[in-house]
């Protein structure tokens, strides 16, 4: 498996449609309790147009579990690293939930390495220490699983949980087998990571993606986070928070169409 050595980190990735030398550099970024599985559904798509780099976020899937509590500039600067490590200059950066308010940092720090952003169910600052402080000491005290069953049903409507079971049997093995300290050592950064006053110094063309139903990041927060940022573009789909996967189509063809139009 590729590892590559960023920040003291092994950080695990993965590159899809490489055989294009030529094509843009696309990086997909996971949410808190996932890892790069969660992209599949736009792999297919992503991959006749880009050279798609996916990682696991430290603290998740392959990736090494350092000791936390993490910060944002610990997730904006293991992107970087890794860029580095791959000799890619600039690229174009999606990101879901956390990988979004990474790449809110990433944006606002680093407007020379990215093209294109795309924020998804993110927000410049999401939630409150009510949320993260006992998440983060629940995982760390019981493990996953005291956390799956609530925190699932605030990933998809209540009706595609009914019928994609296999789906969400997927994402709830994805998350009851993050690591306990990786989880609560990314839930300290998202609570201490307030980039709203840095969001307005954001370059690059921006799209916003909030879902109608979700409840961790809102619309209304992905509105506020769109309207900070010049210029950038604000769609809503219907869906809670992993709208990539719970509107696959939807979503693929919104992300392609943004990337691939003229400056």
């Amino acid at each position: 498996m590729p590892y590559a050595a960023v920040n003291d980190t092994q950080l695990f990735y993965r590159i899809d449609g490489a055989q294009n030398s030529t094509a843009p550099w696309l990086i997909l970024s996971n949410s808190l309790g996932s890892d790069v599985s969660m992209w599949t559904p736009q792999l297919a798509e992503f991959s006749k147009h880009f050279r798609v780099l996916r990682y696991d976020t430290r603290g998740h899937g392959h990736s090494d579990v350092p000791p936390g509590p993490y910060t944002i500039e610990q997730l904006t600067g293991d992107v970087i690293g890794l860029m580095d490590h791959l000799g890619i200059a600039r690229a174009h950066f999606a990101g879901v939930s956390m990988g979004g308010l990474t790449g809110v940092g990433l944006g606002a720090r680093y407007a020379n390495r990215i093209d294109r952003l795309v924020l998804c169910n993110t927000a410049a600052k999401i939630g409150s220490p009510e949320v993260w402080v006992p998440r983060a000491a629940k995982a760390r005290g019981e493990g996953m699983l005291a956390l799956a069953d609530a925190v699932l049903p605030r990933w998809y409507t209540a009706d595609f949980m009914a019928r994609n079971p296999l789906v969400i049997a997927q994402a709830r093995d994805v998350f009851v087998h993050t690591d306990n300290e990786g989880y609560a050592s990314n839930c300290d950064a998202i609570n201490a990571a307030d980039l709203r006053g840095e969001a307005r110094s954001i370059t690059a063309p921006t799209l916003v993606i909030s879902g109608t139903h979700d409840l961790a990041a809102t619309p209304a927060q992905g509105r506020a986070l769109a309207e900070s940022v010049p210029g950038a573009r604000y769609v809503e789909l219907d869906a809670s928070h992993i709208s990539n996967v719970e509107l696959a189509d939807r979503f693929t063809k919104t992300v392609a169409d943004f990337l691939q139009e003229a400056r």
